[in-house]
């Protein structure tokens, strides 16, 4: 399969910038896909997981339709250039591990790096496999509750007590900051 630069023009044009982590997500996403011969989510039919935080997570949210908000977006970071991608239904999933490493050459810059890395043989820099595991579940939905110290409504589990009171995280961490209105916590 050779470049297809409007797509990665989509993908840049997403993350705000060409650089080479961005062009090892390209590289994973498209591989993933072809492998388990899926085209981009409508919803969450697709969910990928995620090991790293990096530049390349933008290219799964473009290509393959998998968002932190739908719930198909995991982040499990090992800091590896390692992506899965799942098809739920079918439960199947293909994990690709992309080492820009094995690449023979030196690059003068970011741009050569990133060229080489969107043209390089994919069975020189992708290791692909079949999913370790099956995929995640989807994406749990909880009722919300108050903080009673600064009045915002928070997802239940993320809720704590303090002295009998329902409290969010940053109150919890911070006893006495002011309420967003202006008032003092008590």
């Amino acid at each position: 399969m050779g470049f297809d630069r409007s797509l990665w023009e989509k993908v840049v044009a997403f993350h705000g910038h060409e650089c080479p982590g961005l062009a090892m997500g390209y590289r994973a996403v498209l591989a993933a896909l072809r492998r388990l011969g899926a085209g981009r989510a409508r919803d969450e039919e697709l969910v990928a997981v995620a090991e790293t935080d990096a530049c390349g997570v933008d290219a799964f949210q473009v290509l393959a339709g998998c968002s932190l908000g739908k719930g198909n977006l995991v982040l499990r970071n090992r800091g590896k250039q390692a992506f899965t991608l799942y098809r739920r239904a079918m439960g199947e999933g293909i994990r690709v591990y992309v080492a820009p490493e094995r690449l023979e050459g030196e690059w003068a810059d970011r741009r050569e790096r990133t060229w080489a890395i969107l043209t390089a043989p994919e069975e020189i820099l992708c290791t692909v496999s079949e999913a370790a595991g099956p995929p995640p579940g989807p994406a749990p939905r909880f009722p919300s509750v108050t903080c009673t110290a600064c009045g915002e409504r928070l997802a239940e589990p993320l809720a704590r007590l303090r002295d009998g009171e329902v409290v969010c995280l940053d109150c919890l961490a911070a006893p006495g900051r002011e309420n967003r209105d202006g008032g003092e916590d008590e």
